[in-house]
Formats: C-alpha cells, sequence, structure tokens
C-alpha cells in the first residue's frame, strides 16, 4: 500500500480492525496491549532497559500507550509512511514521543540508534521484494545489544485467514509464514533468530491464557513472534 492508501484508511482504521477480529471476542486494544506486554518480557529476560524504542510501521497509534506503560524510561519513537496516522499516535501517547514520517525505503536514523525496534503486524503490507532490505534497515538502526521484535499473523491459523480476509484494510495483504519469516531476518544479517506463537485462546477461553506461555513451539498461534539480534 501507497503512503496515499494508508491516509485513506486513516479514519475507518478502527471500526475495520475491531469488525473483523470480532470473532475473537476481544477488541483492538486487547491485541495491542498484548504485544507490549510480550515486547517488555522479552527484553527482561535479555537483561536489557532499552532507553530508545522504535515503533516500526506505527500507524494509528494502537500499541503506542501500551509501549509507553511496558517502557516508562524509554524515549518512543513512531515511524510510519502515513503522516495522517502519525497524528493520532500524538492523541493516543501518555507522554511526549517523537513521530517520524518517512519515504518506506531508508530510516533516516543514525546506525545503532535504537535498543529495541518493535513492528506489529506490519510486514504483510509490505511488498515481499522489499523484505530483506528493510530489515536490514532495521538491523542497521539496533545498538550493539539491541533486538528487533516482530509479531506477524500465521497463515497457518483458520481464524486468522479468516480476520484478514474480512477486513478491508488487509485487502492487499500477503502473509508470511513464520519459517518464511525467521529465513528473511538471517538473510538480512539477523541473528540468534527466536520465534514463538502467540494468542491461542478466545476470549471464551481466557481462563486457560496462563498455558500459552508453554505453547510457544506449536504453529496454530493466531499470530507469532520473533526475537533477534
Amino acid at each position: 500500500m501507497s503512503q496515499a492508501e494508508f491516509d485513506a484508511y486513516v479514519d475507518e482504521y478502527d471500526a475495520q480492525h475491531a469488525a473483523s477480529v470480532r470473532l475473537s471476542g476481544e477488541d483492538p486494544d486487547f491485541f495491542a496491549a498484548y504485544k507490549a506486554q510480550e515486547a517488555a518480557r522479552a527484553m527482561a529476560a535479555a537483561g536489557i532497559a532499552p532507553a530508545k524504542v522504535m515503533d516500526f510501521g506505527a500507524g494509528r497509534g494502537n500499541c503506542v500507550p501500551h509501549l509507553q506503560d511496558a517502557f516508562p524510561d524509554a524515549a518512543l519513537t513512531a515511524l510510519d509512511v502515513s503522516a495522517r496516522s502519525l497524528t493520532h499516535c500524538e492523541a493516543r501517547a501518555i507522554r511526549p514521543l517523537e513521530t517520524v514520517c518517512y519515504d518506506g525505503k531508508t530510516l533516516p536514523f543514525a546506525d545503532g540508534t535504537f535498543d529495541l525496534v518493535f513492528t506489529a503486524c506490519v510486514f504483510h503490507h509490505i511488498p515481499e521484494e522489499d523484505h530483506i532490505r528493510l530489515l536490514g534497515e532495521i538491523r542497521r538502526t539496533l545498538s550493539p545489544q539491541g533486538r528487533f521484535i516482530l509479531f506477524e499473523h500465521n497463515p497457518w491459523n483458520p481464524l486468522t485467514q479468516h480476520a484478514v480476509r474480512t477486513c478491508p484494510f488487509d485487502a492487499n495483504a500477503v502473509l508470511i509464514s513464520a519459517p518464511e519469516m525467521r529465513r528473511r531476518f538471517r538473510a538480512a544479517g539477523f541473528t540468534d533468530v527466536g520465534l514463538r506463537w502467540t494468542l491461542f485462546f478466545p476470549a471464551i477461553l481466557a481462563p486457560l491464557r496462563p498455558l500459552e506461555r508453554a505453547l510457544g513451539w506449536l504453529p496454530l498461534g493466531a499470530q507469532y513472534r520473533l526475537v533477534a539480534r
């Protein structure tokens, strides 16, 4: 999708997103909070307290307040190709943040700028031929001990397939399997690429969610998480 296409969807995105995930019994805010909390757990496990965090493809800022809550001492930068979307990031933030509109090709940051780059369900909107180059750009902006954390839809999950098919915003989405995404990470120079599948239980089965920590090996979750350095 082009910048103009993303701009055109800004006002309808929240309603479209909510409708597409209705079968889960949760709203979009649940999924945004979940991802930020997972990122915080991953960084804590690595022993890293990030000082600078980038939300790559921040969109309307669904994850912005949750990232700021999960990393209260970090400076957050929201990056997107859609200038209109970034105005919503500012509105949703719980404290000041930096917003940067970029050209979709080159990240306008110096090498080693960020301790954490976070992205949530963005790469299925990016042409596949651009993935490795953009992943290399993200790697360039990471500090030596920094981490890149990516969440993506799992194309092997039928409910995920349904959610994507019924969301107008995802009309041109091309879902990527976790093994293929991990291969692209490695092709871009990332090492120690850890993979977990996530989000196994809808709201009606919420009491079973504590089991998810033991199910990360099972490729049936609605989404997956990659953590790399």
